[in-house]
């Protein structure tokens, strides 16, 4: 099934010539003289083909670890972390928000993307080839895939290009960054096509439904102020009845919650082997979370790592007394060690706090290197995520009571009761909504761009400028490559 995403899709991709870049396969294939030959115009030819093509596309998604940790990084959320100063240093300049065209990290998001982007194009370019049962829904899941790469690129780049068909060499000089409003259409495109096709269940586990086709759908237009639209399409989500809140916060993070009930989307991880820091994209663990690991740490429940994305004392203190989503969400690492007697090394910019959602369990890799291999899922498209995004774009147009209710629905879980509900309205409702927010999804990539969409960035982030730091830059390379064509984004 798709969620064992297996590594031997290196060689499938390989002969189907579906990265962006030049590569070339095994040497030993150089001096032989082919009996035939596979290429990306005569790849489609059986059913099998199209699905390969559709892993293929899926593979992109695990890269996308990066974009969650910076999201959470570059926002006030968390500082980098690390051994020192100089440890990444890409990821050091977007905590300062120094960053610059000049960035490997963002280079990295700019490219996996795109491929992901490529990848999905490709099998949709030959999408008539031949016809079997399930083409609908492959294709519907290729356009979501799509869709979902590239509004991984609109919310970091903005004006982006775009083509129905794969990119190719020169491309770049020809093809213009598109407006964003242009972009945003393209993704709606992709995603109304492909919920009417989608299945209600997925046919695999990890595999796309409708419901997350309909989340992704309302969080586009809830991003661009579309709040009727958004309303409309995240309550489909929650009268269907396919999700619910799991009742216990604590479960959901751990790798026995993975595709619970309040599931609507999850990026599959596994911890096959072949992952190593000159390939990172190339793994198939969640990268993450040894990033976000406790540096030396011997104990027990968790793995070591490498003290990454530690959140501060301020979104800590953030939760009131009695949330239990605090301790779930975030470890207090100095009174983990008082109860357990663990121990722990200091870090560069050490604030006592880990990302406890996404580090290490003892037990949940064995193979390769665990800070690479790790198979916990990443949660992309939570229920409590769809009942605040509703939540918000209700109360936009109006609707406090239902956006009272979703909210309060999310609060219920994490206090346990009903003492804790809300009761405001109008903009002290949305204050207490985007609080909610901040609470429910911290450390799972999403502050960052909550902040920048509502203008609250400025306030929130240190180093911020505004006009600037609501996009990143495109990466130096891409601009000299593209001979004048493109024009680099604003204060960069």
């Amino acid at each position: 099934m798709l969620s064992l995403m297996p590594s031997n899709i290196k060689l499938i991709l390989c002969a189907a010539l579906l990265v962006l870049t030049a590569a070339s396969c095994e040497e030993e294939f150089i001096d032989r003289d082919p009996v035939y030959s596979i290429d990306s115009e005569n790849y489609f030819n059986s059913e099998s083909d199209y699905y390969n093509a559709l892993i293929a596309a899926y593979d992109l998604l695990q890269p996308s670890y990066l974009n969650v940790m910076l999201g959470e990084i570059a926002s006030d959320n968390t500082l980098a972390g690390g051994e020192s100063a100089n440890d990444v240093i890409g990821i050091q300049q977007v905590d300062d928000m120094i960053h610059t065209p000049v960035n490997d990290q963002l280079d990295n998001i700019w490219d996996w993307m795109f491929a992901g982007v490529n990848r999905a194009s490709f099998l949709l370019e030959f999408q008539d080839k031949i016809d079997f049962e399930g083409k609908a829904q492959l294709l519907a899941e290729a356009r979501f895939l799509r869709a979902y790469y590239n509004f991984e690129l609109v919310k970091w780049f903005g004006p982006i290009p775009l083509k129905e068909t794969r990119f190719s060499l020169g491309d770049e000089t020809s093809i213009p960054r598109s407006p964003v409003s242009a972009v945003y259409d393209f993704i709606e495109a992709d995603l109304m096509a492909a919920i009417s096709e989608l299945a209600v269940t997925a046919p695999q586990v990890g595999r796309v439904s409708r419901g997350a086709a309909q989340a992704l759908l309302g969080k586009v237009h809830l991003y661009q102020e579309e709040y009727t639209d958004a309303a409309r399409l995240l309550q489909e989500v929650i009268n269907s009845g396919n999700y619910r809140l799991t009742d216990d916060y604590d479960q959901i993070f751990e790798l026995a919650g993975e595709h619970g009930p309040g599931s609507v989307f999850e990026v599959e991880y596994t911890d096959a082997e072949g992952a190593g820091f000159g390939c990172l994209q190339c793994s198939e663990g969640n990268v993450a979370v040894g990033f976000n690991g406790i540096r030396n740490y011997t104990g027990p429940l968790f793995d070591g790592g490498f003290s990454f994305n530690v959140p501060v004392q301020e979104v800590y203190d953030a939760f009131a007394p009695g949330d239990g989503r605090r301790d779930v969400a975030i470890l207090n690492i100095d009174a983990w060690a008082e109860e357990t007697g663990a121990s722990f090394g200091i870090g560069f910019e050490h604030t006592g706090f880990y990302n406890r959602k996404y580090i290490a369990r003892k037990g949940d890799s064995n193979i390769g290197d665990q800070n690479l291999t790790n198979p916990n899922n990443y949660r992309s498209i939570r229920y409590a995520d769809v009942l605040l995004m509703a939540a918000e774009a209700l109360n936009a147009t109006g609707q406090d009571e239902q956006a009272r209710d979703y909210l309060n629905q999310v609060r219920r879980r994490a206090f346990g009761d009903m003492d804790h509900d809300i009761s405001a309205s109008g903009d002290a409702l949305r204050d207490f909504i985007l609080a909610e927010r901040r609470l429910e999804l911290v450390g799972e990539g999403h502050r960052f761009f909550d902040l920048v969409r509502t203008g609250r960035a400025a306030a929130a982030i240190d180093g911020f400028t505004t006009g600037k730091h609501e996009l990143f830059p495109i990466p130096f390379q891409e601009i000299q490559f593209s001979n004048g064509n493109w024009t680099q984004n604003p204060g960069y």
